[in-house]
């Protein structure tokens, strides 16, 4: 490999070219239009999660009125989007606001290294085999939450016997042709709900869901662009109407995730009978749709206008909940002796977790273990300066979570800029440490549980928390302090 002695001085990275880096970046260059800034991403698009998967009918499991940012507002008339147009709309958005030209593809982050002398980063970046050094005076992480290179491993006995194909949904095949084949998909979360009509009305000739155990699954109806308009539509300009909508879908999960939290046996019931209203009749629902948790310990699972529903009506889908004994050379043997015939395995049993795009931390030069630190504000870790990372909700749109971090994150800035200081750094007691530590992301899933030792905690109450809700999180970071748990430092204090 060669080494690029070039080096490049800013006021802030942003690591990540998805849904999140385009949002802070967007923030910042608002709050700071006479600073620096540039996105680095490793891989040679922006997008992130959006232009990696490629797997039949990828959409959001979110609305776009929310998911998408709100300084740009989603326009289309459907709620929820497939993963081409969200794509688009990144495009569309990093062009209208000038983003698109702070970014700097095929630059991967190896290692970030802080001097406190220097008071500033040195990000170590791959740059298509060239090594270079990039400064920056802050970074914020927008990298996800899962690993962009490996599948999780799903440990399912005997998959090594299996004679057909294999897949997991984050690297699905190019032009893969499914037309007239049996496809077993293991899984019950959002990418099963959204593969199984998908690949039905792509032509596969019998899909099976296999769950260990059920989803919620609601249907979220789509408009079209020759519904008749909505009253706010009727009243008021497009911009006035789109603030609207978007105050209707921050307020709606609000009321459903409330209710479903003080009923959860009201809100399980409910939410079956709903799916049964949508079910072909006398489609037997227990134990297929009886989950064994109470709605949003995991994520609720949604499908537009019922397709996950109606494709069972196709008589080419079918779902059966059972445990593997084993794969064979040619299917599945559960544990109930049954044996489901497959010509493909697609394992949507989740994603292998990841945290701050597996980027190596070193203050200075020692080494910097996240995990070992506490999370200040759901967007900063204990102990490490001028560093921010962004994460969303796992029970409603991402971006909301993350734009309220990056609000946060500028209001961070701004008291360093007021106050003279040159880094801010959260600082937590050890009486704040007491309690029960928690990842700043969680859910009961399965591909969740175990993996609470990659990721910075939570703990206690105030500002070491974790997020308790959208609105709850607005307010901290409109109005909330900025000064409790964090030191603003200059060089003199060193």
């Amino acid at each position: 490999m060669t080494t690029d002695t070039t080096s490049q001085d800013f006021d802030v990275i942003i690591v990540g070219a998805g849904i999140s880096g385009i949002n802070i970046a967007y923030r910042i260059q608002e709050a700071f239009p006479n600073s620096s800034y540039a996105i680095l991403e490793g891989r040679e698009k922006l997008g992130g999660t959006w232009s990696l998967f490629r797997y039949p009918g990828l959409r959001s499991d979110s609305d776009l009125h929310t998911f998408g940012f709100p300084f740009n507002p989603w326009k289309k008339s459907n709620p929820i989007a497939t993963g081409e147009s969200i794509v688009e709309y990144l495009h569309e958005t990093a062009g209208k606001y000038g983003i698109d030209r702070k970014i700097r593809f095929r630059h991967k982050v190896e290692h970030l290294e802080w001097s406190t002398k220097q008071q500033r980063w040195r990000l170590d970046v791959d740059h298509d085999g060239a090594k270079k050094s990039i400064w920056s005076k802050f970074i914020v992480m927008g990298t996800g939450y899962y690993d962009y290179d490996e599948p999780r491993d799903a440990k399912i006995p005997g998959l090594q016997n299996f004679n057909g194909q294999t897949i997991h949904p984050q690297f699905w095949p190019e032009k893969l042709d499914y037309s007239g084949k049996k496809i077993v998909v293991i899984g019950s979360g959002a990418t099963t709900v959204t593969l199984l009509p998908a690949l039905v009305n792509g032509g596969a000739g019998k899909v099976t869901m296999l769950q260990r155990s059920p989803s919620y699954v609601l249907n979220m109806p789509q408009r079209q662009a020759t519904d008749p308009p909505l009253w706010h539509q009727r009243l008021f300009p497009e911009w006035i109407s789109l603030k609207i909508l978007r105050f209707e879908h921050l307020i709606a999960p609000t009321i459903l995730i409330t209710f479903c939290g003080i009923f959860p046996k009201i809100a399980s019931y409910v939410l079956r009978r709903l799916a049964k209203s949508e079910l072909p009749p006398n489609f037997e629902m227990d134990p297929h749709f009886n989950p064994t948790y109470n709605p949003f310990e995991q994520r609720l699972c949604f499908c537009p206008d019922a397709d996950f529903f109606r494709c069972f009506a196709s008589g080419r889908a079918d779902i059966v909940t059972d445990t593997i004994d084993t794969v064979t050379e040619t299917g599945i043997q559960l544990n109930s002796k049954r044996h489901l015939d497959a010509d493909i395995i697609v394992t949507a049993t989740g994603l292998k977790l990841s945290i701050l795009g597996k980027t190596s931390i070193s203050v200075d030069q020692t080494p910097f273990h996240p995990p070992d630190h506490f999370v200040w504000r759901s967007c900063m870790i204990s102990s490490l300066p001028n560093f921010a990372f962004l994460t969303g909700y796992t029970d409603l749109s991402w971006t909301l979570g993350s734009d309220t971090s990056s609000r946060l994150i500028c209001r961070v800035m701004k008291q360093m800029q007021a106050s003279g200081s040159t880094s801010a750094v959260p600082v937590i007691t050890e009486d704040e440490t007491k309690g029960e530590k928690i990842p700043p992301l969680y859910l009961s899933s399965t591909y969740f549980k175990g993996c609470e030792n990659i990721f910075p905690k939570c703990v206690g109450t105030g500002v070491w928390r974790k997020r308790r809700g959208f609105w709850t999180d607005w307010w901290a970071a409109t109005f909330g302090s900025v000064t409790k748990g964090i030191e603003y430092r200059s060089m003199s204090d060193y």
